[in-house]
């Protein structure tokens, strides 16, 4: 494992949010992460999917790691504005989230993020995300 994978990995590990989710980190990598939950019982909504706040938390977690991954060490960085397309019911096994950098800068750094919904080799595209991310002294 590289420093930034380490660095990014340490920080979400301190995330209790993710924790009650579930949640880990699969991948993490420069202007990349993903990030994956089960689609739990204590996470659904009222006709047995997904919530929608289990995608935009994921989406929003793996497009902030993407972001922190672009920036110096010892940087943090907050959301500042989200956009969520809901696609389709969240059904499956697990979410997976895909953020990634769209435009990287000093000041403030563009992300997406791309979530799905998996049962065994069965993936479908459930959630969009754009946003915007600003760096924060850690």
């Amino acid at each position: 494992m590289d420093d930034l994978e380490r660095r990014l990995r340490d920080s979400f590990a301190r995330q209790t949010m993710m924790q009650t989710l579930g949640a880990t980190m699969v991948t993490a990598g420069l202007g990349r992460v993903v990030i994956a939950a089960p689609v739990a019982s204590h996470v659904l909504q009222q006709q047995g999917a997904a919530h929608a706040a289990l995608a935009f938390g994921l989406g929003d977690s793996a497009a902030g790691y993407a972001a922190l991954s672009v920036l110096p060490q010892g940087s943090e960085v907050v959301t500042v504005e989200m956009k969520i397309n809901l696609l389709a019911p969240a059904v499956g096994d697990r979410l997976v989230a895909e953020g990634r950098v769209v435009r990287p800068g000093r000041r403030i750094v563009v992300v997406g993020a791309e979530v799905w919904a998996e049962s065994g080799e069965v993936r479908k595209h459930v959630a969009t995300l754009l946003g915007t991310m600003v760096p924060v002294e850690g």
